[in-house]
């Protein structure tokens, strides 16, 4: 059976969703789901089915076939009314949306067809916690699934489908401690010595932006206006606009006259912009053959957040930089990355005796 073009395909089948993905080769793939928030029309193998695949066709019954006969007022309703929400569809990134689905079918496979009433139950709490302890092991992966849990409950609360969310503040069996982790000079030192100049670049844009790395990945030199960095934070959303220091202008204006005909700030080796597996994966062998111990590209976040405060800038002024809420930016600076630095110390002494010497 012959679909044919993607229109008349939508006209036979209706509700079918579509995406359009760039793979690592910079060729671009369209992936279609049974109904938006749906299931991949894919193949037994798992490889994803085009229109004009006969397979295509049974997929899609088959999909549909299943979704009538989930029984109505169970967790499989709540999870599909996730799915179509906003909170799903538009305010979380195509990454974290996969990590979700992860774990959206495991919840539909243990607690499909519990029904509504049930899940409200204070009782229910303790089946939940008992499902995540069989991932304890794992104590982030136990973690993240409790938050999907939580997250599918609160928006199904939040619009009138359940009363309770007895899954509201959990807890976390992972506690990461990051005192200490900051890239100091010898780190950043010893690693580009053992990393390309493309993942240099990388580097220096983290540490005089502060930003995440699929965020800096995403980052196109049309966001770059010769003296700010503007753009759009991934998970926040948040809007933030980056004077950009006398280091990185330097870098960013000569790459700019030699830069292959990519989009992106960033690329790789060959000149195309990096998936976020592809850096990752170059990252990480950078990081071994450097012989660095327990730093993660993240840590550079926090790592500027530091270096802003060593050289004075105020609470306000790294949030306005970072994207961060005054809080966080409070909290990371007391508990996580300053206690104890002695830079902060010697420069308040300083002021110190300064002022008594008047």
């Amino acid at each position: 059976m012959t679909l044919g073009s993607e229109e008349g395909m939508r006209k036979k089948l209706p509700g079918i969703a579509s995406a359009t993905k760039k793979l690592a080769g910079g060729t671009q793939r369209k992936y279609y789901y049974a109904w938006r928030g749906g299931p991949l029309l894919k193949a037994e193998d798992g490889a994803p089915l085009q229109p004009n695949d006969p397979r295509f066709f049974v997929a899609y019954t088959d999909a549909h076939r299943s979704r009538m006969k989930r029984p109505e007022g169970t967790m499989f309703n709540l999870i599909a009314s996730f799915r179509a929400s906003a909170e799903y569809t538009t305010e979380i990134s195509d990454r974290t949306r996969t990590s979700y689905n992860r774990f959206l079918k495991l919840i539909e496979d243990e607690f499909g067809d519990m029904p509504i009433d049930a899940l409200q139950n204070p009782k229910a709490r303790g089946e939940f916690k008992a499902w995540r302890d069989t991932m304890a092991h794992k104590t982030r992966t136990a973690d993240y699934a409790w938050t999907v849990l939580a997250r599918v409950l609160s928006v199904a609360k939040d619009r009138g489908k359940i009363a309770v969310n007895v899954c509201e503040r959990g807890g976390r069996l992972y506690e990461a401690d990051r005192a200490d982790r900051i890239w100091t000079a010898d780190s950043i030192k010893t690693f580009c010595a053992a990393a390309s100049v493309e993942l240099q670049a990388g580097l220096l844009l983290a540490l005089w932006t502060g930003q995440r790395q699929g965020d800096l990945l995403r980052l196109c030199w049309s966001d770059y206006d010769g003296t700010h960095i503007r753009l759009r934070q991934g998970k926040t959303g948040k809007r933030v606009t980056i004077p950009v220091g006398v280091p990185l202008k330097a870098a960013l204006d000569s790459a700019k006259g030699n830069r292959p005909p990519a989009t992106t700030i960033l690329v790789n080796s060959y000149g195309k912009p990096w998936t976020e597996d592809g850096f990752r994966a170059s990252w990480g062998k950078a990081f071994t053959r450097a012989g660095l111990e327990d730093l993660h590209f993240h840590d550079l976040r926090g790592t500027a957040v530091t270096r802003l405060a060593l050289a004075q800038c105020t609470v306000p002024q790294i949030a306005a930089i970072t994207g961060h809420s005054l809080k966080d930016v409070e909290a990371i600076l007391e508990a996580h990355y300053l206690g104890g630095t002695i830079e902060l110390a010697e420069a308040a002494i300083t002021k110190l005796n300064a002022a008594y010497a008047k």
